[in-house]
Parts: C-alpha cells; sequence; structure tokens
C-alpha cells in the first residue's frame, strides 16, 4: 500500500460516522490497494488534509513516560516496514520532517545557520518576564529592547561553553538531517542590563506566588558560569511560531491531530534517531524533550512537530559531562547490576575501561570504542525498538553526506574559545559517521540512484562500495526484468535475466513501449561480500513522454 493509499485510509476511517458510508469506503480502499502507483507517486510532501485548529495543550507525565519505555514498550518491537515513506522508500516532507541533507546539496553557508532567521537578542535592556519552570539549567525568560521574547540559560560553574556550544551545535546538525529545531543563539549577559518586569512572578516553595525581584535573579545566576569579566554566556532561544499545546510521544498517535494517523513508532524520521542519536550522542530522547504547536497553512490549522531540545548531546549534560555508562546502556538493565553486585564490582562492561579524552567544554567524548548498533539511549523509545535494518540504511546515507569540512564547519558555530577542544569534537564526530557508514550502509542491499535512459541502460550505485566500506561483489550485479500491470499487481518475464560487472545494465528487447506502462527490476549482487546483498531490490519504472521515470522502491517489503 502506498503512502496516500493508507493516509486516504485513515482519514476516511476516521471520519466515517455511519455504518454504510464506513464499509463503502473500506470497499473503496479495498479496490484502490489493487492499483499500486498513481499519477503522482511518488509523493514529495505528505498532505494534512484536515483542519487541527481544535487540539488542545497537553502535559505528558515525565515518570510515567519513562516507565512505559523502560519497562513495557521493550516487548513492543513489531518489525513492519515505516508506514509513512513514499513508493520510492523516501520520506516526503511533512510538519515532523524536512529533506534537507542528501536530498539536496546543503552548502556550509546553510549549514551554520540551520533554522535561524536572524541574530540573538538585542543589545541593551534586558526584562526579565518570567522564571524557568522546568529542567535544571539555570535560566529565565526575557525580553530584549526590540521586544522579542527569548527563553535563555546559562552553562553550569565548571563547565564553560559546554551546554550552550552543544545545543547550537547539535541543532545545526539536526536542523541539516531534516527535523523541525528552535532557533538558539550564543550570546552574552552583563547583569547591570538586567530589569524585572513588573509582572513578573515566582512560586515560592511554600506554594505562594510573589514578585519577582533581582535579587531572585541573582540566585539564578550564582548557579551559572561566571566569566572572569563578569559576565554571562548563554543560550538564547527564540520562541517558536504558533500555538504551543505540548509535545508528542515516540508511540501511538496523538488524537486530537485528525492528520496523526500513522503511529509514531512507525515514523521513519523517528526510527532514524536511532542512528542520528547514536552519532551525535544524544541519550535524552524522551517526550519532554519535543514540542507541538498549531500554525496556519493554506487556512487551515495543522501541528508542526519540534524535536526541541537537543543540547544534552556529545559529551555533556545540562549541568555536568556525561555519566560513564551513557551511550552504553540504560538507566536500568537488571541483569546487568545483579552480575555486578553478584561479582562485587568485577563484571565489567566497555564503558568502564573506555579512555576519554576530556575537556570542560565538550565532556566524555569518543570514537575509538564507539560501536553504533550497541549505542543505547538512557531509555529505549517505541520508535528506537521498531527500527529495521533499511530504516537504518536511510539514516546512515545521511550522516555520510556530511563532510568532514560541513561538520568542521558546524562545529565552529558552538564558539569554543579552546582550539583543541572544538577540533576534537568535530573529530570524534568524523570518526563516530564513519562508524556508522561502516556498520549500517553494507547491512541490506546498499544499491540507490537507480535510472533508465531512453535507450534502456538501467544505471545505479552502490552505497556501501562508494563510501569504502565494502569491495565489489566479486560476480557482478544481476538484473531481472519484467512487464508489470499497475492494475493487479502481476508482473510476466522480459527476456533472460542480464548481469554486468559494472553499475550498468542493459535492458533486454521488448520493453513495454507505450506511456503509462511499467516495468518492474530485480536487481541483485552475484557472490557479494555480504550475504544481504543477495536479496533483491526491487524497483519500479514507469514510461512518460520525456522517457522512464522511477515510481518504486522496495528494499525491504513487508
Amino acid at each position: 500500500m502506498n503512502t496516500r493509499t493508507r493516509i486516504e485510509y485513515g482519514r476516511l476511517a476516521r471520519t466515517a460516522t455511519m455504518g454504510l458510508l464506513l464499509l463503502a469506503s473500506l470497499a473503496t480502499t479495498v479496490g484502490a490497494q489493487q492499483r499500486k502507483f498513481y499519477d503522482d507517486d511518488p509523493i514529495a510532501r505528505e498532505p494534512n488534509t484536515r483542519d487541527a485548529s481544535g487540539a488542545n495543550p497537553r502535559d505528558i507525565d515525565l515518570m510515567y513516560d519513562l516507565a512505559m519505555n523502560l519497562f513495557a514498550l521493550q516487548r513492543y518491537p513489531n518489525l513492519v516496514r515505516a508506514r509513512n515513506v513514499n513508493t520510492i522508500d523516501e520520506l516526503p516532507d511533512s510538519e515532523w520532517f524536512t529533506n534537507r541533507i542528501l536530498a539536496r546539496p546543503v552548502d556550509i553557508g546553510e549549514a551554520v545557520k540551520g533554522p535561524d532567521t536572524g541574530g540573538g537578542p538585542a543589545p541593551g535592556k534586558l526584562i526579565v518576564t518570567r522564571a524557568k519552570r522546568s529542567g535544571v539549567t539555570p535560566g529565565f525568560t526575557l525580553k530584549d529592547s526590540a521586544g522579542q521574547t527569548w527563553f535563555v540559560q546559562f552553562d553550569a560553574p565548571g563547565q564553560s561553553e559546554a551546554a550552550s556550544g552543544s545545543a547550537v551545535v547539535a541543532t545545526k546538525l539536526f536542523h541539516a538531517l531534516g527535523y523541525f529545531q528552535t532557533e538558539n543563539y550564543i550570546s552574552y549577559l552583563d547583569p547591570a542590563n538586567l530589569e524585572v518586569d513588573a509582572q513578573a512572578k515566582v512560586d515560592t516553595p511554600s506554594g505562594r506566588v510573589r514578585s519577582m525581584t533581582l535579587d531572585d535573579i541573582r540566585k539564578v545566576l550564582d548557579r551559572a558560569d561566571k566569566r572572569p569579566d563578569g559576565t554571562y554566556r548563554m543560550l538564547a532561544s527564540r520562541a517558536i511560531p504558533g500555538r504551543v499545546i505540548g509535545g508528542f510521544k515516540y508511540v501511538g498517535t496523538r488524537k486530537d491531530d485528525p492528520n496523526d494517523i500513522v503511529p509514531h513508532e512507525h515514523r521513519r524520521e523517528l526510527r532514524a534517531l536511532k542512528v542520528f542519536g547514536a552519532w551525535t550522542n544524544l541519550v535524552d530522547m524522551k517526550a519532554l524533550n519535543t514540542l507541538d504547536t498549531v500554525i496556519t497553512e493554506n487556512g487551515r490549522g495543522v501541528i508542526r512537530h519540534y524535536l526541541q531540545d537537543v543540547g544534552s548531546t556529545f559529551g555533556t549534560g545540562a549541568r555536568a559531562p556525561r555519566e560513564w555508562d551513557e551511550g552504553y546502556e540504560y538507566i536500568f538493565e537488571g541483569d546487568k547490576t545483579m552480575k555486578r553486585l553478584a561479582t562485587v564490582g568485577f563484571y565489567l562492561q566497555p564503558w568502564q575501561t573506555v579512555p576519554y579524552t576530556e575537556y570542560e567544554s565538550v565532556g566524555r567524548f569518543e570514537g575509538d570504542s564507539f560501536a553504533p548498533e550497541e549505542w543505547k539511549p538512557r531509555i529505549p523509545t517505541a520508535a528506537f525498538l521498531n527500527a529495521r535494518a533499511d530504516d537504518n540504511f536511510w539514516a546512515a546515507r545521511r550522516v555520510m553526506a556530511f563532510s568532514d569540512e560541513l561538520i568542521r564547519a558546524i562545529v565552529k558555530t558552538g564558539q569554543y574559545s579552546d582550539p583543541s577542544a572544538e577540533k576534537h569534537l568535530a573529530d570524534v564526530l568524523i570518526k563516530r559517521r564513519d562508524k556508522i557508514g561502516k556498520a549500517y550502509l553494507p547491512a541490506v542491499n546498499p544499491l540507490v540512484d537507480f535510472r533508465l535512459d531512453a535507450s534502456g541502460i538501467l544505471t545505479f550505485e552502490n552505497a556501501a562500495v562508494s563510501a569504502g566500506f565494502a569491495s565489489a561483489p566479486r560476480g557482478g550485479y544481476e538484473a531481472r526484468w519484467y512487464r508489470f500491470d499497475n492494475g493487479n499487481g502481476g508482473a510476466s518475464p522480459i527476456g533472460a535475466p542480464a548481469r554486468s560487472q559494472d553499475l550498468r545494465i542493459p535492458a533486454p528487447a521488448g520493453l513495454p513501449a507505450g506511456d503509462g506502462e511499467f516495468i518492474k527490476v530485480e536487481v541483485a549482487a552475484i557472490d557479494p561480500p555480504h550475504s544481504s546483498w543477495s536479496v533483491p531490490v526491487h524497483v519500479y519504472f514507469r514510461r512518460l513522454p520525456a522517457g522512464w521515470k522511477l515510481v518504486g522502491l522496495e528494499r525491504m517489503p513487508d
């Protein structure tokens, strides 16, 4: 079933209120399933067919979310193909994800700009309007001299530049990958420029609400890293557009969003965080680090989904360097805990022997001992657990699209004062990038970029070989050609299977010549270095007046 059919089925199933209408809708959908491809395939954007203006704010209980992910959802895996990919096994753009790197060229200028639309807080007076009510990082909300609202937080004492630098660098990386991100800027605060808004309030431990004072601000700054000149380096985040309605979970759907019909554990962009998280060491994946807003598009309300807090990455957390076991174990793994107790600590795990080169501004972040397949966040998510080899392959190609030069330019936006710390962070990201490519690109049949020209020559690339992580198959490649019936899914062979040592295979005589005709080609490696390459990739082409168009690709069909 292609993406549009799935989306329309979900829409009809939600809106049908009468039994006969529901039956008619289901009958229509079942009939539509016989047609594999539509005229607009592969779709480039996930449609929002209904108004979501009625969505209401919601709170996600941290402890409930943690317990569900840590104990209940580990038994949840249902390894089916991602349900929001289009017919060529790619993600359409959506309010979850925008294709950038790999899908098109991303130059250094675009990458270092990221989601930013201007500069940080305007110079002059800064008026504190509200205390920070969540998280452990010291901060508050303020308005600058231009009237712009900012959410600001500070580095911890002894961790100069760590939290602010990692947040800015990670934001650029995840924006280039395709996720919606907040605008984050590094700025510097002179306490002499601070004022308190007359309406600002604070909650006291007794539950009483009182007016905020400058003394409250000083107490916040006492928990922040102070620079030698008396100023404070701060991370300033611009308020995101739209009406905030809370975060999203990594499982299920949002019931008050009529467009949210694909269970989140089956969304590829959320599954891909298994790979992207491993690359950046994004260990703190939880619903409270996400944010949904209602915005207006084409006259209707739609919900945009932000991967909001990606700052707890690399080697540092909000208040201190990463714990030694973060990235290696979930926060609770009963069997390992019991073995350590039973052996009085002699049951050693890899994280207990990793040699780190630590920097105050980067923390504990390394690439030599890093093993992508074994990386773990603090708690698993249903999306993480449902990730398949094709999801990991898709994500790894995007990680590999970051050149050394691009990575170093993005790291520079963290404004690290120690050049060796900046170099270390970039070096580790490059090492981890290469390990991700080596782990995931050869794990499935890695053929990509299929094209069929007017003369009938099929060309393609081998992503694992091109990246230098595998040798070419000794026997080359074999293609089996079929005339494909788009109405009933039938396929009849065209000629004999063809083999080639090159990444180009001529089609046999007898390809259909009429406009709108379809063909199917199954391409596999012969005597490959990895057994998975013997499983063919299924590709589909449709003949149009301008030539053959790729309309389908199945790397791991259900």
